[in-house]
């Protein structure tokens, strides 16, 4: 009876583990297919239903790294960047070393303004892929929005000795110039991105800003009207052509274009630069004051937004604050004239 019980108890324990194998099996497919089914569906932008998949498969393993990664690119793409953080953060803890995830994140603190964190994010990957062109291109934005040209153009030079007929790399070395106001470089570069690919929208979006900035406001206008030949919904470039008429005091037509562009984006801070610049033109300095600061605590980054700030408050009897504005201005080399007297 001692050897019957010992062979049903082995029995039993073999059954056991077959059972507990294919329900291991099971989860696994289970949670594969929830993750599957999330991406086809954030392809297709459907993000309720995707984030419902993707925490469908965290409720068979909390753990899984894929689904976090993904989930957070969901939340990333509807701009809830802090929600997207969080579960690149949970995705790297379940998955320590997780490529695609650390680069997500780094994407993430450039958004969150979080430029330090980025870069160290970057610079983990790179140590690991340095022939990762998405890296380098990423690094040159950071750089960029640090206002430290000279890393960014070493950033995206990086990019072109891996390839160099990438035209995204080639658009922003010459956007790069254009901050940075070496107009002539800038113009170069985006020749080349333009020879390259004449279908590259951005390219003839900036070399419109280039003239822009050089007052050739014609020529301005030739190539944004190529710009949105290819893309006429973009919302910065319809920004962009309503700047183009706030230059040339066309406030109809600039109001017109700048508010379509912020129906179509309203997070896009340059946008309400331009609104506010409209209403600097229009001398209503209140409603400029209070625009000019939407933009800044959008992006801090837009270029002349503490000119046109300082301009505003002046004009609305704070001195102070204008002042404070210049000074900021003056900081960030946006411009050098004496448009502000009562600040010297």
């Amino acid at each position: 009876m001692e050897f019957i019980q010992t062979k049903i108890i082995k029995i039993l324990s073999l059954l056991l583990i077959v059972l507990a194998t294919a329900c291991s099996d099971s989860v696994e497919t289970r949670k594969q297919r929830f993750l599957l089914k999330g991406n086809e569906l954030l392809a297709k932008q459907n993000f309720s239903l995707a984030i419902k998949n993707y925490n469908e498969a965290l409720k068979l393993d909390s753990c899984y790294a894929d689904a976090h990664n993904n989930l957070g690119t969901a939340y990333f793409r509807q701009k809830q960047f802090a929600e997207a953080l969080q579960h690149y953060q949970t995705a790297i803890g379940c998955k320590p070393g997780f490529l695609d995830a650390i680069f997500n994140r780094a994407n993430t603190y450039y958004e969150l303004e979080k430029l330090e964190e980025a870069l160290e994010n970057i610079n983990t990957i790179r140590a690991i892929k340095p022939d990762t062109i998405p890296v380098h291109f990423l690094e040159g934005l950071v750089h960029t929005k640090k206002r430290d040209y000279t890393s960014a153009l070493q950033a995206f030079n990086r990019g072109l000795k891996i390839d160099s007929v990438n035209t995204e790399l080639w658009v922003n070395i010459g956007t790069v110039y254009y901050y940075a106001h070496a107009f002539a470089d800038a113009k170069r570069a985006l020749e080349r991105a333009i020879a390259l690919n004449d279908k590259e929208a951005n390219a003839w979006n900036t070399l419109a800003l280039v003239l822009a900035a050089e007052d050739n406001l014609s020529g301005a206008h030739t190539q944004l009207k190529k710009a949105l030949a290819l893309k006429p919904r973009d919302a910065y470039y319809l920004n962009n052509r309503g700047y183009l008429y706030l230059l040339e005091d066309n406030l109809e037509k600039a109001l017109e274009d700048i508010n379509q562009s912020i129906a179509l984006d309203p997070y896009n801070g340059w946008a309400y630069r331009n609104k506010g610049i409209y209403y600097i033109r229009s001398a209503d300095y209140v409603q400029a004051v209070r625009l000019l600061n939407q933009a800044v605590s959008l992006d801090p980054f837009i270029e002349e937004v503490y000119y046109y700030l300082a301009q505003a408050y002046i004009g609305s009897g704070d001195t102070a604050k204008g002042c404070e504005a210049w000074a900021e201005s003056v900081k960030r080399n946006e411009r050098v004239d004496d448009a502000f007297p009562v600040c010297k």
